[in-house]
């Protein structure tokens, strides 16, 4: 009996052994995989599903989730500047159910295809934005569009160019307008990325720009966080190329000038202590949509969507009842 035993516990601690080196050698392959897999365990949570479609010249992935009424409208929500699909998930943990949801890695962002070279400003992605649209939209469910930080520039332009497309329209603490002077704003002007990471101390800064509230920071420690700096790293030229676009050239305003063709019921969203796009950029898109609903929060940052995620979700509902009969 006791040799049956020693042998079931050197089978088990070598079957442990193997697991771990495993392990090891997949974090060595690609060391942002344990991040990944932790995101795609918390879509699961609550309720997302994968999906892939290749649209253009470009492969999405997009998160999806199916409401309870098939009717419901689809809410598609885009990301912001060095961000991803996941940044929406606490917003989607409240809308869950009550409307179908779509959110995507923009192209060059994420998990969705990169091609080397290629344009990725506000203007290429709204027209590649507007194609996927009409990938996954169904005719039953009016899309009701949500573009936080870049992805509200590119989602100002999808909607003003393609009304046939888009029902509804929320920008969050969007981009694309001349804001009054703040020191990220004018890091940009002078060619530098003020979200570059390149060790502990740039990522700490970084999350500080974006967060106001610490609490609210997502927790990323060691080894993940040399795995985000490293993967940061290697993205810089890249988020230089997008920074020369939708901050240094001559279509970096045009988001809030195209803004006035948009006719749809709107919502314009800012955290008062949004270090990133000054709120002063809320009064600038109204003035351009004097139909959007305007919300201004306080207590966070630029990222709204994951500090106060409750207040947004409340917003974001008021704007798909807005006009409907009671």
């Amino acid at each position: 009996m006791a040799v049956r035993l020693t042998r079931t516990r050197t089978v088990a601690l070598v079957a442990a052994v193997l697991v771990c080196a495993g392990v090891a050698v997949g974090i060595w392959r690609d060391p942002m995989a344990p991040l990944r897999n932790g995101f795609a365990l918390q879509g699961w949570w609550i309720g997302l599903s994968e999906r892939h479609v290749v649209v253009g010249d470009h492969r999405w992935v997009y998160d999806e989730s199916e409401s309870a009424d098939p009717a419901a409208p689809t809410v598609v929500m885009v990301h912001g500047f060095t961000g991803g699909k996941e940044n929406w998930y606490p917003l989607a943990e409240r809308l869950r159910g009550r409307y179908r949801l779509v959110i995507p890695d923009l192209p060059g962002w994420g998990e969705s295809q990169r091609i080397a070279g290629g344009d990725y400003g506000f203007k290429a992605q709204a027209a590649r934005l507007a194609d996927f649209l009409r990938a996954v939209r169904r005719d039953r469910s009016p899309v009701v569009l949500l573009g936080h930080s870049m992805g509200g520039g590119i989602v100002a332009l999808t909607a003003a160019e393609h009304p046939d497309l888009v029902a509804r329209v929320a920008l969050v603490d969007a981009a694309g307008v001349r804001f009054a002077d703040n020191a990220f704003g004018l890091e940009v002007l002078a060619g530098r990325n003020p979200f570059g990471v390149y060790d502990a101390a740039s990522l700490q800064r970084y999350l500080d720009i974006v967060f106001h509230d610490r609490a609210a920071q997502p927790a990323i420690p060691w080894p993940a966080s040399k795995a985000v700096i490293d993967w940061r790293i290697a993205q810089a030229p890249f988020e230089q190329h997008v920074l020369d676009r939708i901050g240094r050239s001559e279509e970096r305003f045009l988001p809030g000038e195209r803004a006035a063709a948009i006719r749809q019921p709107a919502l314009l969203l800012w955290c008062r202590q949004d270090r990133v796009i000054d709120p002063s950029a809320m009064a600038l898109y109204a003035q351009k949509m004097p139909q959007a609903l305007q919300v201004s929060l306080d207590g966070c940052g630029h990222m709204s969507i994951m500090e106060k995620p409750d207040d947004v979700a409340a917003a974001v509902a008021l704007l798909i009842q807005q006009g409907k009969p009671r």
